[in-house]
């Protein structure tokens, strides 16, 4: 009880969402994780108890596997003795005998060398050859495991004119919006309306049912009460069988009939034993006989013979129940297939272990129908048991005879069955049947479905309540509180000048006068500004030298490109840059605000320091002209004239 409302709770080993409806920790053994399985509804390891003295075990999906200790041999499940070393056979030419693959795989000589590869249908590299899936969970959800290979379960599964889809491995099967009838057996085309005449009858809230497949509908009052049929589990519209596959069951169980069950009830012979591996039932021999242990076993009679040194490695008994072995090489004998190294079965024992559409007769999976239906009969199989049905037009007892119908058929309420899907209601019309989704409900059929199942479908300032998107705050708060939705939860918090817990009442708070203080302390202003107090408020105004309105006070400039090309950013002002940049004798001008210094005319030197004249040299003396005669070129006793 919180606040005089109702409170939920899961009860014990249960869990979920207990408005909506809680559940336990796992249905089936796909619930849980892959080295975990489903024992009693509680995600369990299945290894305790499973294998034999020498052997450990591991679970893979969800299935314990038993595994001899290193330097034991045997059966894992029951008993590993210590591996005796067999003696060497003489050499022999050819090296594959014995066979070194491995099982599941086949040995070719190539070039005196023994070549292994995976026999078919087998994946892998020898000596690790495996088949390509063992359960269903080893598969892509579309496909289920069959005889080893992942394989479309729906082949054979459904009746004449019904469709399939494959949810979680599992086919499933209906008939089309447009037709009716059982969809494990036969679809028929939906009956025209009843005509308009016809008396109407008082609506029975069970027809159509809302309750879904294997569930039954009681009507109490105006309202339908689902509960699931006998033998079938969950709970409506989701009611199932126990078991559909094998792994749905605990490792020593198979389904037989939608039931966990002992699958050695009446599987083996006479002198023979049953034990149980992976769901499977494995019949052998009693010790001290020898036979087909499926059918009968007989008295081994031992002739003693001399003992003698055997170099046969078959002596050694390296095969598994129901294989032969050659020179070491161990094979399933006739009709019989599996692991000749763990043991061998036949193709059947159940007709569970064949496809949807087969049957186990005589240890093999064949067709049941041959011989089984009437004249004017045609058969399907669905879930290996042959159904038998008159053909179009004809009526009687399928198993015998069937004859041509004599009258016609009985109109009947296009309604019933209720094509319109959940949450929806049908009605008749003259056109057929009318579907609408039930007040509450959104959508259109056969999609219908309430507002809201969770708060997270609905808005963040709604919750759903009662399968509404509603505001959750009316009745949440105490008083003197105000609610605020936050993520779709009610938030409580109390009122100005009040306290207290705001879910039940709060109280108005002791008011305490507080000194007087400074507005101006801490200044409201911001940087670069000045705070003044008039009357009880700041006054705000930028500092001087800076422009700007409070908080924003900001200098003329930071840098040069906030000023004239003529200027330049100087201690935060735009200024002139050349004032005392040029020497004397030097003139300047401002190009993108740089100072350039040049000295005036006349003047040469360093413009930044200072600038001289530029000095006049004296012309050279004016020189006479020279007499080439002087001295003479001629030599003595010569006359030289210029």
């Amino acid at each position: 009880d919180l606040n005089g409302a109702a409170s939920c709770k899961c009860i014990d080993d249960y869990q979920g969402n207990p408005y909506d409806g809680c559940r336990p920790e796992c249905v089936l053994s796909s619930d849980c994780p892959t080295d975990k399985a489903c024992i009693r509804n509680k995600c369990k390891d299945p290894c305790p108890g499973i294998c034999g003295s020498n052997a450990q075990c591991y679970a893979v999906n969800h299935v314990p596997n038993c595994v001899c200790n290193d330097g034991y041999t045997g059966d894992a499940f029951s008993n590993c003795q210590r591996q005796v070393t067999p003696i060497s056979p003489p050499p022999q030419g050819n090296p594959c005998q014995p066979s070194p693959c491995g099982p599941n795989s086949k040995c070719r000589v190539s070039n005196s060398l023994a070549v292994c590869s995976c026999l078919d249908t087998f994946i892998g590299a020898p000596p690790n050859c495996k088949p390509e899936c063992t359960v269903n969970t080893e598969c892509p959800q579309n496909k289920a495991c069959h005889n080893f290979r992942c394989a479309n379960p729906c082949a054979g599964t459904c009746g004449v004119d019904a469709k399939c889809e494959v949810i979680n491995h599992n086919p499933i099967c209906s008939c089309p919006l447009d037709m009716t009838g059982d969809p494990f057996s036969r679809c028929y085309q939906a009956p025209l309306p009843a005509p308009k005449d016809e008396p109407k009858t008082p609506k029975n809230p069970c027809f159509p049912s809302p309750c879904g497949l294997y569930a039954e509908c009681r009507a109490i009052g105006d309202q339908p009460s689902c509960s699931c049929l006998s033998n079938y589990i969950g709970v409506p519209p989701n009611c199932r069988p126990e078991c559909v596959v094998n792994t749905d069951c605990p490792s020593d169980r198979s389904c037989i009939a939608e039931k966990c069950r002992n699958p050695c009830e009446g599987t083996c012979g006479i002198n023979s034993e049953c034990r149980l591996q992976n769901h499977l039932a494995i019949c052998t021999c009693r010790t001290g006989y020898t036979g087909d242990p499926f059918s009968q076993c007989v008295e081994i009679i031992e002739v003693k013979t001399p003992p003698t040194v055997s170099t046969d490695p078959c002596d050694l008994q390296p095969c598994g129940a129901n294989a032969e072995c050659d020179n070491g090489i161990c094979t399933c004998i006739r009709d019989y297939q599996g692991d000749p190294y763990v043991g061998c079965r036949p193709e059947c024992t159940l007709s569970t272990d064949c496809s949807p559409n087969r049957a186990c007769l005589n240890k093999k999976c064949v067709d049941p129908c041959p011989g089984t239906c009437g004249q004017n009969a045609q058969c399907d199989v669905s879930n290996h048991i042959p159904i038998c049905s008159c053909a179009k037009g004809y009526t009687g007892d399928p198993f015998i005879n069937c004859h041509p119908e004599i009258r016609e058929p009985t109109p009947k309420d296009p309604c019933q069955p209720n094509p319109c899907g959940p949450n929806s209601i049908c009605q008749t019309t003259a056109q057929g049947a009318v579907c609408a989704c039930q007040p509450g409900m959104l959508g259109s059929p056969p999609t219908c479905k309430p507002e809201c199942i969770v708060s997270s479908e609905c808005s963040l300032q709604t919750a759903c309540i009662q399968k509404k998107c509603v505001d959750p705050c009316p009745g949440a708060c105490g008083q003197f509180a105000r609610c605020q939705v936050i993520n779709h939860n009610p938030i409580c918090t109390c009122n100005a000048g009040y306290t207290g817990d705001p879910f039940t009442r709060c109280y108005e708070e002791e008011r305490v006068v507080a000194p007087p203080t400074n507005p101006c302390v801490p200044s409201p202003c911001g940087p670069n500004s000045e705070c003044k107090i008039v009357g009880d408020s700041p006054a705000c105004s930028c500092a001087v030298s800076f422009l700007g309105k409070p908080p924003n006070c900001r200098p003329e400039c930071t840098i040069n490109p906030e000023c004239s090309p003529s200027k330049a950013c100087i201690r935060q002002k735009c200024e002139d840059p050349c004032v005392g940049s040029c020497g004397f004798n030097a003139r300047c001008n401002v190009a993108n605000h740089m100072p350039i210094c040049t000295c005036e005319v006349g003047y040469t030197g360093d413009p930044f320091t200072g600038c001289q004249p530029v000095q006049v040299l004296p012309p050279p003396p004016k020189q006479e002209p020279r007499d080439p005669c002087r001295p003479s070129p001629c030599g003595p006793n010569n006359e030289c004239r210029g």
